[in-house]
């Protein structure tokens, strides 16, 4: 479809991926996987399989700017939208669309995030296809489903119900309900049921279909970007964007919309999801020695050692010796070593080191 446009959401600051993710360097501009590719480069060939490269935008903040550029040379400047403040995903998206609006008010947009692990590329490609032919026939919105394989307590869930006599292809679902992150008690039963999906943050829908039920369930953001909508795609855009942007809720389009509206459609999928959320999550998804340590880094010796992920710079030497489940992860400014279990603590790490060494830290 020739109005096809994607929106790679780029402004977080993935800080429970420290001290390889910063506040001046998140993970997302990173080769997290040692791929050669940083997440933002993948999440971008992987678009481009979807819409062309022209009418793929990124969503950021102000400060990351050059990253973007730096990273993703083949997409048009003007195709940076700079966050002058953070404030969530629900103004992040409404920004990206106010700015599609002005290029094309029949779009279909895919927004997704830009640090995503995804294996199987055809058949997102695939499913994103139906996805997009199903937004613009129904006016819809939709998001994608990822079919549970344990009982995970650090996704979102949604709640679907099969279709009864209608046109739309058997792919895709009524959500009944959205689940904030269960604990493992109730995670256990999402599974067990086979009607529950982890939330993967992804959305497609048209333009209009969008700006209707933000219209409804959302009527202050609406109109703080409609004031303005002529000034989107032109010199005034920054200035009004600027002014408009701090006051804005800092609140997610899933509980802001997507949890509200009584139009939502999901499409059960399976195409090599992670959302890379942690250290533990990099774990899974990374090559392992025959000890099942996940090494990533070129000088790296174990001896008695056993289910770690480490990761140190291809130049440094690191000799590891009589670790089991550990996070070993070693920068130019920073060295943590941190039990698997106990990862959910990272972001308290953060905090103290910031709060302890001030800009010394590099946070």
């Amino acid at each position: 479809m020739a109005n096809t446009y994607c929106v790679i959401m780029a402004g977080g600051i993935g800080s429970r991926f420290w001290p390889m993710s910063t506040a001046t360097f998140p993970k997302q501009f990173h080769d997290i996987l040692g791929t050669g590719e940083t997440l933002i480069q993948q999440t971008f060939k992987r678009l481009s399989q979807v819409t062309t490269a022209d009418k793929i935008l990124v969503v950021t903040h102000k400060k990351y700017k050059n990253l973007v550029a730096e990273q993703l040379p083949q997409m048009p400047a003007e195709n940076i939208i700079l966050e002058p403040a953070r404030r969530n995903t629900a103004p992040c998206i409404t920004y990206a669309a106010y700015r599609i609006q002005s290029q094309d008010p029949t779009a279909n947009i895919l927004i997704a995030p830009s640090d995503h692990l995804i294996t199987d590329g055809k058949e997102f490609n695939r499913i994103c296809k139906l996805a997009l032919q199903t937004a613009e026939d129904n006016r819809f919105l939709l998001t994608l489903g990822i079919k549970p394989h344990r009982p995970d307590t650090g996704y979102g869930y949604i709640q679907f119900v099969e279709q009864e006599e209608t046109d739309l292809d058997h792919e895709v679902k009524i959500v009944k309900t959205f689940t904030e992150k269960p604990n493992a008690e109730l995670a256990q039963q999402f599974l067990e049921s086979g009607d529950f999906l982890w939330n993967s943050g992804i959305f497609i829908w048209n333009l209009q279909s969008f700006k209707k039920e933000l219209e409804e369930y959302q009527p202050e953001l609406f109109e703080t970007f409609e004031q303005g909508a002529n000034k989107f795609g032109t010199d005034a855009e920054a200035a009004f964007v600027d002014e408009i942007y701090p006051s804005c809720n800092n609140e997610s389009i899933d509980y802001g919309l997507m949890e509200k509206s009584a139009n939502v459609y999901v499409i059960p999928s399976e195409f090599g999801w992670s959302d890379l959320g942690t250290w533990g999550s990099l774990y899974e998804h990374t090559a392992k020695d025959k000890e099942q340590n996940a090494i990533i880094g070129k000088k790296v010796i174990t001896y008695s050692s056993q289910e770690n992920i480490v990761r140190v710079p291809n130049h440094k030497i690191a000799v590891l010796e009589g670790l089991q489940d550990y996070i070993i992860i070693d920068t130019e400014e920073a060295l943590l070593v941190c039990k698997k279990k106990n990862e959910q603590m990272i972001k308290s790490f953060v905090s103290d080191v910031k709060l302890q060494f001030g800009d010394e830290s590099g946070i």
